[in-house]
């Protein structure tokens, strides 16, 4: 029996990546709510009255106040967090799984495992998350008395009452593609920017600098945002319209792009884009720093009994 098949290598378990993603998306969401409530708004503005991502922050701080710029926080950290969780977790069974008899992982099999784990984190937490949370970000205004959605929990009730519990999945397809997408290629890009920047490998020991973190993840996340960007407004706008007293504009995710493109032109399907890049490779920057953080001192600590 060969030397390696005696004394495998030792490799970061699921449950601590899960563990780090979830920390960071707490973090994450805290920073960045204000630029997904200007995208969101830019998304679902059909008329025009918002002229830009400053005009639009600026004017719903003037008329809704400050605190309006993180309506739906509630909902975005929690989704956030369970998603980073199950996201970081997920992607690490699947990396195992796709592993060669040598324990390396082709750029084929990490491709597949992040498109994996994006799959499920659409279906699982994504989707019914971001529903409720766009709901809760469209309404404009702060006085209860005249919103229709008072919170996240009654959002939610609301929606199934009135919907079905399907109408919390609504949108899902475009979700599914967008972040099957994004983590396909999000994990083999930071990956790729670790070892091409730092020369780090996973589970060699070394702890990056949170800067260096930043650099590879905010490189990482910005590939994604372009590339997906019509199944993104797609999605918030099928998660926008209600199925309550009234015909639905949008029949689906191939129904919604002929119309928005037919409407309003192809630029339409990427409306949001800026705002997007102004949070997402942000995000990933922030959350990688701090995920990074957590597994290179497991590493360190239990894979090659280093000091802290």
């Amino acid at each position: 029996m060969k030397e390696s098949e005696k004394n495998p290598k030792k490799s970061i378990p699921p449950y601590m990546k899960a563990v780090s993603g979830s920390l960071g998306g707490i973090v994450e969401a805290c920073c960045l709510q204000p630029i997904d409530v200007i995208k969101t708004r830019l998304q679902l503005d059909r008329t025009g009255n918002y002229k830009g991502i400053v005009h639009c922050g600026s004017t719903v701080a003037s008329t809704e106040g400050v605190r309006a710029l993180w309506k739906g926080l509630t909902p975005f950290a929690t989704h956030l967090t369970l998603k980073y969780a199950l996201r970081m977790g997920s992607n690490a069974v699947l990396q195992s799984v796709f592993k060669d008899e040598r324990g390396k992982l082709s750029n084929r099999a990490r491709l597949m495992s992040g498109f994996g784990a994006g799959v499920l984190e659409a279906l699982m937490i994504v989707t019914p998350f971001e529903v409720v949370k766009i709901r809760l970000q469209q309404q404009k205004g702060l006085s209860p008395n005249l919103l229709k959605y008072k919170g996240p929990i009654h959002c939610a009730q609301m929606i199934i009452r009135e919907e079905g519990l399907l109408g919390l999945w609504a949108g899902a397809a475009p979700t599914v593609m967008r972040n099957g997408t994004n983590q396909a290629a999000m994990f083999t890009a930071k990956n790729a920017f670790d070892v091409l920047l730092w020369k780090k490998h996973e589970g060699d020991g070394k702890v990056l600098q949170p800067w260096q973190s930043m650099i590879s993840g905010f490189l990482a996340g910005t590939a994604g945002p372009v590339c997906t960007g019509p199944f993104d407004v797609v999605k918030t706008r099928l998660m926008a319209q209600s199925r309550h007293g009234g015909e639905l504009k949008y029949k689906g995710m191939i129904h919604a792009i002929r119309t928005i493109y037919a409407e309003e032109g192809l630029r339409a399907l990427w409306k949001g884009l800026l705002p997007r890049l102004m949070r997402i490779p942000p995000g990933q920057a922030i959350m990688w720093a701090v995920a990074d953080q957590v597994i290179g001192l497991y590493e360190r600590k239990y894979l090659h009994n280093a000091p802290l």
